[in-house]
């Protein structure tokens, strides 16, 4: 499995890590294009050398005309919407975009559709999110792992004001993850837009074995004395294989607790919300509680930077008074996503290798149904036709 690890020994910001992707393979020429991509006009692309204590990084600028200081965060989102790059690429930025918003609405009491985005909301930190999380895709990244994130000390001036390093929402976004201080007399080391591009995209600490397929360096803005203000980005294979088996392992946390107090349609609601937020599975299980009422458990599968946001959701969203949670290790066959095209519409499927060297595709239900309704046949003829598209890549 195709890894990326973040090493954030100077902090980390979009540009940051936009560059260290173009160090370790990602187009430039695409990255030129991007602009474009997204319906943004007249912005020019800067990409080149530099040294940031005695390591050639890559620099990444965008050359913006003035622009409006920020925007809100829905004319963000239908930016985002718009534009060129592939659906699961909008969903991440959209995610991404929306985290932001969140925690700037705790921190001033706010909700989300209220916020007016500063700094985040300019075209260069737009381009930032969306070239990163595109970037990932177009390397064959399957996954995202980030180290213990240097924030920096200090203050720092931003439109509400001076504001202690991190800036509130900045910590706020890093919740779950590994932080430490300093170095001393760095100033602000860690963007929201960088913290929040690790909330969306980190799966936790990175894994304590590695295959290091590629290595680069992706250049901060200020140039210190004596160190290097760079991020270090990783391309690695962290496959971790049974002998004997083609199955990769991975540790994983459970949340789970029990409720005999709520109704199912709550229940559902609850875990529908918990998928969203980023849990890989959500289990609901009819279980005996005390005295015989019946009750139901929730189950819920997710990574280990998630677990503090998803046992707080929980917490907060059942009437639950305490979450289990145990470590549990998932042995997971390898997939990929492959299209398929039925009566001209494309529809997703997930494609798995087993153990046997076989290959198994399923399309995805929500595709399948989708071109039902634009072609007007009925669900069971189009799932007959992408079963036999499918079945194509199966014994290829």
């Amino acid at each position: 499995m195709r890894v990326a690890i973040l090493d954030p020994f100077s902090g980390i910001a979009g540009d940051m890590l936009l560059a260290g992707l173009v160090q370790v393979g990602l187009d430039p020429d695409w990255l030129r294009q991007l602009p474009g991509a997204l319906g943004i006009e007249n912005i020019g692309v800067d990409i080149r050398e530099v040294i940031r204590g005695e390591i050639v990084c890559q620099k990444v600028d965008f050359e913006i005309p003035p622009q409006p200081h920020g925007r809100h965060i829905d004319d963000i989102r239908s930016l985002v919407a718009k534009s060129g790059a592939p659906p699961s690429v909008r969903e991440r930025a959209d995610r991404t975009f929306m985290a932001i918003a969140t925690a700037e609405g705790e921190i001033h009491g706010l909700a989300p559709e209220k916020v007016h985005l500063h700094e985040v909301g300019a075209v260069d930190a737009i381009l930032d999110v969306v070239g990163v999380i595109w970037g990932f895709e177009l390397l064959g990244v399957e996954q995202v792992f980030c180290g213990a994130i240097a924030l920096g000390d200090g203050t720092v001036r931003a439109a509400h004001g001076v504001l202690p390093v991190p800036a509130p929402a900045t910590l706020k976004l890093l919740e779950g993850h590994r932080v430490r201080p300093g170095p001393d007399g760095s100033g602000e080391l860690v963007t929201p837009t960088g913290a929040a591009l690790v909330r969306t995209l980190s799966s936790g600490p990175p894994p304590s074995e590695y295959l290091p397929l590629r290595s680069g360096f992706g250049a901060g803005t200020k140039d210190f004395h004596g160190r290097a203000n760079a991020l270090r980005v990783i391309l690695a294979d962290a496959s971790t294989r049974d002998s004997g088996s083609d199955f990769a392992t991975e540790e994983l946390v459970e949340l789970v607790c029990d409720i005999d107090d709520m109704t199912p349609e709550y229940l559902a609601a609850v875990a529908d919300r918990v998928r969203d937020a980023g849990a890989l599975d959500v289990t609901l299980l009819s279980v005996a509680m005390k005295r015989g009422r019946p009750g139901s458990r929730i189950e819920v599968l997710c990574r280990t930077a998630d677990v503090v946001r998803l046992e707080a959701m929980l917490l907060v969203e059942t009437t639950t008074i305490g979450v289990r949670q145990r470590t549990v290790r998932r042995r997971a066959l390898a997939r990929e996503v492959i299209k398929l095209t039925v009566l001209g519409h494309e529809i997703a499927a997930k494609l798995v290798t087993l153990p046997t060297g076989r290959r198994r595709a399923k399309p995805e239900f929500v595709d399948v149904q989708r071109v039902a309704l634009a072609t007007g046949r009925p669900l069971r003829d189009i799932s007959s036709l992408a079963a036999i598209e499918a079945e194509r890549y199966s014994n290829a």
